[in-house]
């Protein structure tokens, strides 16, 4: 039996409801409070009436309040305050008065004990009202400071998102003119067969790119699907010179990363290792878990940098093109301070390792 679960929804999420809840609960809490009080000083239940009629003037009184204050609230400030303090202190002796009114006629007072109760009743009402017009000015402060907050959390996503889309369209042309310079030659050679094939990849490749969303995350199963897409690609061009292999940790295959993260690593070890040898160069991908991370590795068999230095988090020399680069920024942008980027160079190659955390794939976690 499945349990539906209610979600708890912010008190100020409906305004127009939490202003009646605050308004009919604060003035029950007032009529409370000073019934209270005059029955604990030995007086008759009939005397609540006027504290009745009072809570029930201040309440009406303060409705028509709510609908001036909202109109001075969108004037200067100087005409806000001083206009609101006026109304503070008209509003405070009109409920002042009718309370002084209601006693008397109850009690037959003369005019001096008039006199009297307006002033008493006065300074209650400008206490109360006062109160309340405080407690209206800081709720709309505090609700204009969190409508505010969230704005700029949404225009910092938005410039969030923009900035992971513009690196992910950040990819190399050099892929794109070599693929379609290479369909051009084969076309030229009239291997048509071939010349399909690797259009009929590049097009699949690239409807990949343009099809999912920029700021997406993807499996690592469907980011490697995704790679030897492209190294089909590759292969059609360098044949036996590149020799990719692919390790990953079933662990680990479900595990979330942004799109397209590895496809920049995978080409620049196509360029600096496989183009310049001969005999071309091995291209392994590896995946594994790393405590609460996963550690992703892309290393090859190219003459590296010949310096055999690990270079943690700093540029990467012009050599080794944007990708690395490009690499490293979408890795802050996705998860901040939670992630690693280091490069190790040997003269037997060169390795890109990339640590973040391990955010499984909802549907795996169902399925597990």
């Amino acid at each position: 039996m499945s349990v539906t679960r209610i979600q708890p929804q912010p008190f100020f999420a409906d305004k127009n409801r939490a202003f009646w809840n605050l308004q009919s609960l604060g003035w029950a809490g007032a009529f409370l409070l000073r019934g209270s009080s005059t029955i604990a000083n030995g007086q008759s239940f009939s005397s609540l009436i006027p504290v009745l009629i009072s809570t029930v003037t201040g309440y009406s009184v303060t409705l028509l309040m709510a609908v001036a204050f909202r109109y001075l609230l969108k004037q200067r400030p100087i005409v806000t305050w001083g206009v609101s303090i006026l109304t503070v202190v008209l509003a405070a002796g009109l409920v002042a008065f009718i309370d002084a009114w209601v006693f008397s006629t109850q009690n037959r007072s003369g005019d001096t004990a008039g006199v009297q109760l307006f002033l008493g009743a006065f300074y209650l009402s400008v206490t109360l009202i006062g109160a309340w017009s405080a407690l209206y000015y800081a709720i709309n402060f505090y609700l204009t400071v969190e409508e505010q907050a969230d704005q700029l959390t949404r225009l910092e996503t938005q410039a969030s998102s923009a900035q992971l889309a513009m690196l992910r369209y950040q990819l190399n042309p050099h892929f794109l003119f070599n693929t379609l310079n290479s369909i051009s030659t084969l076309v030229l050679l009239k291997q048509t067969d071939r010349a399909n094939a690797m259009l009929s990849r590049l097009s699949s490749f690239l409807r990949y790119t343009l099809i999912n969303e920029p700021t997406a995350q993807v499996t690592i199963a469907q980011e490697v699907e995704t790679l030897k897409l492209y190294l089909e690609i590759e292969k059609m061009r360098f044949e036996d010179r590149l020799r990719p292999s692919f390790v990953i940790d079933p662990a680990v295959s479900h595990a979330r990363l942004p799109s397209l993260l590895l496809q920049p690593l995978v080409e620049n070890a196509i360029k600096y290792a496989v183009t310049p040898k001969e005999e071309g160069a091995d291209i392994t991908v590896t995946a594994q878990p790393a405590g609460d991370n996963v550690r992703i590795i892309v290393s090859d068999t190219g003459p590296g940098l010949n310096d055999g230095a690990i270079k943690p988090h700093i540029p990467m020399s012009e050599g080794t093109g944007v990708g690395l680069p490009n690499i490293r920024d979408r890795l802050i942008q996705a998860f901040g301070e939670r992630q690693r980027f280091e490069t190790r160079s040997t003269p037997g190659g060169f390795s890109v390792i990339i640590e973040i955390p391990l955010n499984m794939d909802e549907r795996s976690k169902v399925a597990a």
